[in-house]
């Protein structure tokens, strides 16, 4: 089943965000399963939405990123993200 996540990155800056995206990037197969991504900056930080296949694709995907992040001097929130089941999901111009 896919699911929604909603994560918010107080502290985060942009520039923290691509340094990150470039070294997931070298990283075979770390977004498998994720369908949809979105960063977005506020005022306090960044609110990524992510829209994955199933929420065991996430978890894996977060096993690889959080050592990168850590790394990278990404702050430690504590708070996980909201995740919640996808009723149904489709793309604009897309097959199916």
């Amino acid at each position: 089943m896919a699911i929604f996540v909603h994560a918010v990155a107080p502290g985060v800056t942009t520039d923290q965000y691509d340094a990150l995206n470039a070294r997931l990037q070298e990283i075979p197969g770390v977004f498998d399963g994720c369908l949809s991504h979105a960063c977005v900056p506020t005022d306090g930080g960044l609110e990524v939405f992510d829209l994955w296949e199933t929420e065991q694709q996430m978890n894996a995907f977060v096993e690889k990123m959080m050592p990168v992040a850590t790394e990278l001097g990404w702050p430690d929130t504590g708070n996980g993200p909201r995740i919640l089941p996808v009723h149904h999901h489709w793309v604009p111009g897309a097959d199916g």
